[in-house]
Parts: structure tokens; C-alpha cells; sequence
């Protein structure tokens, strides 16, 4: 499995498997066996996804060693004042069955984001967390929270795929040595339209794979982390067969002209800052 070594030195997969929106049990618990056996081995879950659990039963049941598998979560904002969310944390600890997590993100930058941040770095200086960092900050809020904390965070996790390929936050994250990580790499069903496209398909044909597989490989070739989710077996396994083949610069020009520039997702920023708000009514 091909890795990016976070800015901590930790070794991190380059390709993970999403667990967002999977909230039946046992649907959850056998996606993730599934892609474990298939040779994943970076689950991202969260608390406030609520299947946590489901998670760690599907790790501890794929017969994989505890140490091989790259484990990612997050605190949501109703859990950033510092008892919240070192609660949350052991809650965390306890559904995932397990000793340490690999990496621990901020979900939102809503709230008393300085005070949960300093309870990462707590758990992170205790060899509790491995690594941390956060996900949806924009430039300035990542800027900010880089100045005013210790540990600059290992990766920024946010909305990237074809379509809104972020490419000035990322770059704002290469200039501050954090990965960047994609959640929803292929749109989440938003823009399906994209992959029956011909300059996508006659590139997908030339590798003999799906134009989905060439959408992530344009984002694993240009060092941005991906994870994909799926329940179903046939596209876990067509997800993570992208290290056979290498886009040539003509094709990943070409890719690159795809972008729009704008979110796809309807949980965007807005959004979360509307439930935020609504959190203080």
C-alpha cells in the first residue's frame, strides 16, 4: 500500500476506506471486514457518523493485527469545551476497542475549537493519539489554528473529487506541511454524469479500468489521500485496484480541466454552521 508520511513522520495509507452514512450495524461491521480482507488499511469513521462500534467490531473480527490497520475518527463541535471532549474521546477509545488511535480530527471548525485542539495534543503527547489534525478548515481558520497551537495538524481532511478539486487550500496545506485528505473522492452520487464523460472514459478504456478508478487515481497521483466508501464488495474491491498504472501529464491535464471549483456536498460548511447555531438557540 502506497503511504504519505504525515509531518510527525507518521506513515499514513494513501488510500482509506470511508465509513460515513453506513449506520446499519451489521452492514457496517461486514463493509469494513470486507475491506480489510481486500487490503485496505485505513478505516475513517467518526462520532458523529454513530457507528463507531460497528467499526471496531468489523476491525477486530477481520482478522487483521491491531497494528496494521490505521484507525481515523473525530470530534464533533457538541464535544469541543475540554470535558466534553476528552469524553468523547474515551467514548471513542471504548467503541473502537482499542489502546491508541492512529489519528484523531477536529470534524468542524465551529466552537471551542482551541480547547478541543489542546485536548488532542494532550492525548497526542501521551502516545494516546498518534497523530491529529482537523477537517473543513478553510485557509484562514487552518492558518489560525496552526499560530496559536503547538502541533501543526497532520492532515486537513475536506471535500475533494474532480469537480472541486480544492486547489488553493491544498496548496495552503502543502505550505504548511499538511496533508490533505479527500473525503467524498467521487462525489457521493452528485455528479454522476461525470463519469459517463468520453475524455474520461477513452482514458478509463487506455488502462483497462472504470472512469471511478481513474477519478481516484488522479487524486492518489497528486499526493491527496482518498477514502471511498461503498457496502457493496464488487466496488470496495474496484476502488482500491488504482496501483497497476500511471497517469501520463497529458491525461492528468486533462482530468484537471474538469474542475468547477465548487462543493458538491450538501453537508457544507454553511450547513454545519447552521446546526452549530442551532446547538446555542
Amino acid at each position: 500500500m502506497q503511504t504519505i508520511t504525515l509531518n510527525n513522520n507518521v506513515e499514513m495509507p494513501i488510500l482509506g476506506f470511508g465509513t460515513f452514512l453506513i449506520q446499519d450495524k451489521d452492514e457496517c461491521e461486514r463493509s469494513v471486514i470486507n475491506a480489510i480482507q481486500t487490503g485496505y488499511r485505513l478505516i475513517d469513521t467518526a462520532k458523529a457518523y454513530g457507528n463507531e462500534d460497528a467499526v471496531g467490531m468489523g476491525i477486530k473480527n477481520s482478522g487483521a493485527k491491531r497494528e496494521d490497520i490505521f484507525i481515523t475518527t473525530k470530534i464533533n463541535f457538541g464535544d469541543f469545551e475540554k470535558e466534553d471532549c476528552e469524553k468523547a474521546l474515551k467514548d471513542s477509545f471504548e467503541k473502537l476497542r482499542v489502546d491508541y488511535i492512529d489519528m484523531v480530527l477536529l470534524h468542524w471548525p465551529f466552537g471551542n475549537t482551541y480547547s478541543a485542539y489542546r485536548v488532542l495534543e494532550s492525548f497526542y503527547e501521551k502516545g494516546l493519539i498518534k497523530a491529529i489534525g482537523v477537517s473543513n478548515y478553510m485557509p484562514s481558520q487552518l492558518i489560525d489554528l496552526i499560530k496559536f497551537n503547538k502541533v501543526v495538524p497532520a492532515i486537513n481532511q475536506i471535500e475533494a473529487n474532480l469537480l472541486c478539486q480544492q486547489k488553493e487550500l491544498r496548496e495552503i496545506n502543502k505550505r504548511y506541511n499538511v496533508a490533505t485528505q479527500a473525503y467524498a473522492p467521487l462525489g457521493q452520487g452528485k455528479a454522476e454524469y461525470l463519469y459517463e464523460l468520453p475524455a474520461l472514459i477513452e482514458i478509463a478504456e487506455k488502462y483497462n479500468k472504470t472512469t471511478r478508478q481513474i477519478a481516484l487515481k488522479y487524486l492518489v497521483q497528486n499526493q491527496i489521500s482518498v477514502i471511498p466508501k461503498s457496502v457493496h464488495i464488487e466496488r470496495i474491491k474496484e476502488n482500491f485496484d488504482i496501483f497497476d498504472f500511471e497517469l501520463d501529464k497529458n491525461e492528468m491535464n486533462i482530468i484537471e480541466s474538469l474542475d468547477k471549483g465548487k462543493n458538491l456536498i450538501g453537508c457544507s460548511q454553511d450547513t454545519a454552521l447552521a446546526e452549530f447555531a442551532m446547538t446555542w438557540v
